[in-house]
């Protein structure tokens, strides 16, 4: 195959999917596709001034990159042009043909499921696709910076494309960077209208760190955007909007920011940050790389994205940090190594932090946005900042017996009397855990125990965490003692009749347990049920161990068994000690149903249901 032939290609599975979902939906607003457009120009200008750091000749006009948007009526076209990087034949094929994001299946699953999917475009890499909303074919000519080749990348969004060498005329117009080509259908006319592009511009694209000019047949090109730093202006220059227009320009975001936080740190290292809080979550945010959104510009020259300016925990913040100070020549090694930028990242996250503790005491209802949507995210920390970590545990917000959004200084403020500990219990759904046997002993005496459901609270429970002087205690680890806070609710019926025997009911369930349990135990945490399990006071909490477990497919340690000694299930096999297999029957069904009440299978299930099944037959044939 020669450099001069023209090559179909097919698109890969995921995109020919997903341009069907564009090409065939109806979406009530398609303006997005012109801000993907010139956010790509504008990264492609942004690409090449950096590369032009090490290699100035790839400026070789020395005229600065810029942005230009043609409409031309009379062709039925919307050009958006740009004087960036550009890109080869390689580049054109691997760029346009494929989306190479592990979350694009699920942004596919979401846009066929969505009513209205413009909110999801942006969000996964894909947003060039989007210019098929409105139109039937794009034509895409390009030159790589410093390179004398141009192609021409053509698709009407059917199941592939084709590359093809540019004509003269095309080559002779396009000396560095990529030419679009919209070739609009006909319902999307509107969009070669002046003031239509100047609306999308300035509503999505204002700061665009470019000139975005706007050519006309007539007239000379003018540009539509102030192209200015925002975040290199005072903050009393600058008004709400202007920071919503700002967010929505720097994080591709629809939403409008829960919190701004705007400054410049002036000293040993001087650097401006503008970042931003959203206040829905993304989709890709608990991808398994946790990588940041914030990007790092040097001197207004855009470095990289992939800086990790932020720890994981808060890498849902987006926006900007400018340093004066840093060499333009950075490497990704000097990145992972540099000093400088360690002390950046370590008082800018200081900074956020106290920005959070701020917006909790002043606006709760912008906090409850946040911790709604990034909460499980910011809990993180709580295992990994060791340093913040009493912070981030004042700004934690938990759903209790008690109620919704409770902080811990809450908690604290209504204990009962007697209790020196904060009670928590970990599951996988809020309803199971008010359910949970283990909370009756609580229950009974009105105290307040955390609910806690994200997959990370069985992670950073573990680490043995502490809030005013009060430790945190596993209502299904270890040993529990409520004896010393007075009963508040009435004494269950339960309690009226005689106990079995501690010591003889033990003996008799361990024997047909056996290596089942680790141990049996009398509980102090029942009230009114039989029996559940708990862990013992060292090693992991139960939720913990059942995560471990199924990640590593491998065993787990046997639990403990404490039951009720007032409930008439246990009583029965202390009466029933002459009968052995009615004891096996009593105890077996004692740890199964506390399996159950767990969310688990008992380890037998057909075990379960013939022992289960002897046991009414028996009850019916006394009656």
């Amino acid at each position: 195959m020669t450099d001069t032939a023209t090559v179909s290609h097919s698109f890969q599975a995921e995109v020919s999917e997903l341009l069907h979902l564009m090409v065939h939906s109806v979406y009530s607003e398609t303006d997005i596709f012109l801000r993907e457009l010139v956010s790509n120009a504008s990264d492609a200008c942004d690409k090449l001034r950096y590369e032009a750091i090490a290699r100035p000749e790839l400026i070789g006009d020395g005229e600065p990159p810029q942005i230009r948007i043609i409409p031309d009526k009379t062709a039925n076209t919307l050009t958006i042009a740009d004087s960036g990087i550009g890109m080869d034949r390689q580049e054109l094929i691997d760029h346009l043909g494929t989306i190479a994001r592990s979350g694009t299946k699920a942004f596919v699953q979401k846009l066929a499921e969505a009513k209205d999917g413009t909110g999801l475009i942006g969000q996964f890499g894909v947003g060039f696709y989007s210019a098929f909303m409105v139109a039937d074919r794009i034509t895409v000519i390009s030159r790589r910076a410093g390179g004398s080749e141009v192609w021409t990348w053509t698709s009407s969004g059917g199941a592939g494309f084709e590359v093809a060498p540019s004509s003269e005329e095309d080559a002779n117009r396009v000396t560095r960077g990529t030419e679009i080509v919209l070739h609009l259908k006909d319902d999307a006319k509107k969009y070669l209208e002046t003031y239509e592009i100047e609306r999308i511009v300035t509503a999505y694209s204002d700061n665009i760190q470019f000139p975005i000019m706007l050519v006309q047949p007539e007239g000379e090109p003018r540009q539509i955007n102030s192209a200015s730093a925002l975040w290199q202006r005072s903050k009393s220059e600058l008004s709400a909007e202007d920071y919503a227009k700002a967010y929505k320009s720097i994080a591709n975001a629809f939403d409008e920011p829960a919190m701004t936080l705007h400054y410049r740190a002036e000293g040993r290292y001087s650097y401006a940050v503008l970042l931003f809080a959203p206040s829905t979550k993304p989709f890709d945010l608990f991808e398994p790389a946790r990588k940041g959104k914030v990007k790092l510009y040097v001197r207004r020259v855009f470095i990289t994205d992939d800086a990790d300016l932020m720890p994981a925990y808060l890498r849902f913040i987006r926006g900007v940090i400018d340093s004066e100070d840093l060499p333009l020549n950075l490497s990704r090694e000097m990145l992972q190594n540099n000093p400088q930028l360690a002390q950046i990242r370590k008082a800018v996250t200081t900074r956020v932090i106290s920005e959070l503790e701020q917006l909790a005491e002043k606006d709760a209802e912008n906090f409850d946005k946040i911790w709604e949507s990034f909460g499980a995210v910011i809990k993180e920390g709580l295992y990994e900042d060791f340093e913040r970590r009493d912070k981030l545990l004042a700004l934690a917000r938990f759903i209790t017996t008690s109620g919704e959004k409770r902080s811990l200084k809450q908690y604290v403020e209504g204990l009962k009397e007697n209790q020196t500990e904060i009670y928590f219990l970990v599951g996988d759904s809020i309803e199971r855990l008010k359910s949970n046997p283990r909370l009756e002993a609580a229950k009974a005496r009105g105290v307040e125990v955390l609910l806690l459901t994200d997959p990370v609270d069985a992670f950073w429970t573990s680490a043995r965490l502490e809030f005013d002087g009060k430790p945190l205690k596993s209502l299904s680890q270890g040993d529990i003692n409520f004896d010393p806070i007075p009963v508040t609710e009435s004494t269950p019926a339960d309690e009226a009749q005689p106990a079995a025997d501690e010591a003889n009911t033990i003996a008799l369930i361990k024997a047909s347990l056996g290596d089942h349990v680790t141990d049996v135990k009398v509980s102090t945490r029942l009230t009114t049920s039989a029996s559940c399990l708990v862990a013992g006071s060292h090693g992991p909490d139960r939720e913990l161990e059942r995560i471990l477990s199924q990640q590593a497919r491998g065993a787990r340690t046997k639990p403990i068994l404490e039951i009720n000694l007032r409930h008439p299930l246990v009583v029965a096999v202390a009466k029933a000690a002459a009968d052995k297999a009615k004891v096996d029957d009593l105890s077996f069904l004692l740890l199964e149903q506390a399996q159950i009440l767990d969310g688990e299978l008992p380890e037998d299930p057909a075990g379960f249901a013939a022992r289960l099944n002897r046991l009414v037959l028996q009850g019916v044939a006394g009656a």
